[in-house]
């Protein structure tokens, strides 16, 4: 059986909001799922404004107790930590997936994009890997960044409603300024619906389009297992 570990940076998809675990059975029926999470890290990120030394090698050390504990495949939850997942991929021998790679491909084929975040340390990490996407295709859109502070405490209380409502108001403001809104959170996914139907602008949430990609190498590790 495959083992798909997901390193998570809070246990808001862990307890809250497991859209994560939700996909991946939905998506890879049958592989075996392992939570990692350090719950400090990302306040410890939010706390000192950015990713420090430290904080990078604690994403390091996760992802290589997945990888001791049999991981075939690495998958991040963490938009704001995503940047130290290059020097955790190079720290083991299994695949690590940014959940947020592949919608960060489909966005940067717009030329307004809005980024809306609930999370402070999340904006900078998604914009800027948006912005390499497009400048590897030769393209420079301009990105507008929204915070929609208090909203992610909200919802870790458990007041889906009204985090739900904080959100929508950001985007709806964002919505005149761009041609697509991208969640910068998972936590944010099942709002896309009533997003797009509330500011008639595309909005893209890394979630699904993140663990469809896994779904691709879990099956290309299946696909070369069997050829051996």
């Amino acid at each position: 059986m495959t083992k798909v570990a997901v390193l998570h940076t809070s246990f808001v998809f862990v307890t809250v909001e497991p859209v994560i675990t939700d996909l991946i059975n939905e998506l890879i029926p049958g592989v075996e799922i392992l939570h990692f999470v350090d719950s400090d890290v990302l306040a410890t990120v939010v706390r000192e404004q950015g990713i420090s030394a430290r904080s990078e090698e604690r994403m390091v050390l996760l992802a290589r107790a997945a990888e001791a504990a049999g991981a075939d495949v690495i998958f991040s939850a963490c938009s704001s930590l995503g940047p130290t997942l290059d020097a955790a991929g190079r720290a083991v021998r299994v695949p690590v997936i940014k959940i947020d790679e592949a919608m960060a491909l489909d966005a940067a084929r717009f030329d307004r994009i809005g980024v809306l975040a609930t999370v402070p340390t999340t904006l900078g990490p998604t914009g800027e890997l948006i912005a390499g996407k497009a400048a590897a295709v030769g393209r420079t859109p301009l990105i507008v960044q929204r915070l929609c502070p208090g909203a992610f405490d909200v919802l870790m209380a458990g007041d889906r409603e009204r985090h739900d409502d904080m959100v929508a108001m950001q985007a709806s403001s964002l919505a005149a300024e761009v041609d697509v809104i991208v969640l910068a959170q998972a936590s944010m996914q099942r709002l896309v619906p009533r997003l797009e139907a509330e500011t008639g602008v595309r909005v893209l949430s890394s979630p699904r389009t993140g663990v469809e990609h896994l779904a691709h190498v879990v099956r290309t590790q299946a696909a070369a297992g069997l050829g051996q």
